[in-house]
């Protein structure tokens, strides 16, 4: 797995894509449908380890 980027990504529409600034470069283009159930599985997964860390740093007290 790569290092995680602390950086948020700026995220913009055009011609109909929504389009994702990622890093080094790179640039992802989706459908308006695709994005928002990817931005549905990103917000999940986020709360998901956020959560799991606050668990952890309770386990450790």
């Amino acid at each position: 797995m790569t290092s995680p980027h602390a950086q948020p990504r700026d995220v913009f529409h055009e011609d109909g894509e929504v389009v994702i600034d990622g890093p080094d470069g790179a640039v992802i283009a989706m459908t308006p449908e695709a994005a928002l159930r990817t931005a549905g599985r990103l917000d999940e997964a986020a709360l998901d380890e956020l959560i799991a860390r606050a668990q952890r740093s309770g386990d450790a007290d």
